[in-house]
């Protein structure tokens, strides 16, 4: 059978150890193409770039034979999705996966990440996509422990199929060990509690640093962090239709045609 054709793409990076190793264990599954970012594009969200130019091209960065074919893009990881769907590949991949981010993107953290956004940008194409995090920000983290579920989650969305217009949140808990398994879950609610750090530069003028503390909000026991601090990896069901469909009749008894 033809091997299946994935694209892998991240935020952190085309250097990024996180996205490294998830081209390893995508070169176990099927034919692999890489567009990434030339630099980091960490919580870029969905940007794309429309008023500067965009560059790319191919790169070596796995000597070894049989690496996979590499794109460096100096746009985000959105662009990196666009670029790769019409410029670099020759056929519809059969999936799309990104990450492994350094750093957690569970909760409300989603909004923010050009992990999911790069994944996003290709559901929207109506490709199966996935995002994947481990919680561990340290550029020297440990992703060993990530592949075998990794794997598992890529496998079954090319076997099963994953809905129409939905993406995969799939955040992975640091460990010294094999996480404990592997539980669906929904987002949990959570927010930053933000604050900025003002300074004045050499020159006399006031710059900012944004800093901030992560409050989560929910108790619930289906949710990502639950799961999370529980060892599992948890894996979210998104959605990018934004309509808050259940308060349409809500809206509607307003009186908005009124004269």
């Amino acid at each position: 059978m033809k091997k299946p054709l994935i694209l892998v793409t991240n935020d952190d990076g085309i250097t990024a150890p996180g996205l490294r190793e998830l081209i390893r264990v995508m070169k176990g599954i099927g034919e692999v193409i890489v567009v990434a970012p030339d630099s980091p594009q960490s919580g870029m969200g969905h940007a794309i770039t429309i008023d500067n130019t965009l560059y790319s091209k191919k790169v070596i960065i796995d000597q070894e034979e049989g690496a996979p074919s590499e794109y460096s893009c100096s746009g985000t990881p959105a662009d990196c999705v666009k670029l790769a769907l019409q410029e670099i590949l020759d056929r519809k991949p059969d999936i799309c996966v990104s990450g492994i981010n350094h750093g957690s993107n569970a909760s409300i953290n989603v909004i923010y990440s050009g992990t999911m956004s790069a994944a996003i940008e290709a559901g929207i194409e109506g490709i199966p996509a996935i995002g994947f995090s481990l919680c561990d920000y340290s550029w020297e983290a440990d992703f060993s422990h990530a592949a075998k579920s990794i794997k598992t989650i890529v496998t079954e969305a090319l076997l099963h199929g994953i809905p129409k217009g939905i993406v995969l949140n799939v955040n992975i808990p640091k460990t010294d060990e094999e996480p404990k398994g592997i539980k669906v879950c929904r987002q949990a609610r959570a927010n930053w509690k933000e604050k900025f750090d003002k300074r004045i530069s050499p020159t006399g003028k006031d710059y900012y640093w944004l800093t901030g503390e992560f409050e989560l909000l929910d108790k619930g026991e289906d949710t990502d962090e639950w799961a999370l601090a529980q060892g599992y990896v948890s894996v979210v069901p998104t959605q990018f239709d934004l309509t808050a469909h259940h308060t349409i009749p809500q809206v509607n008894n307003w009186s908005l045609n009124e004269k």
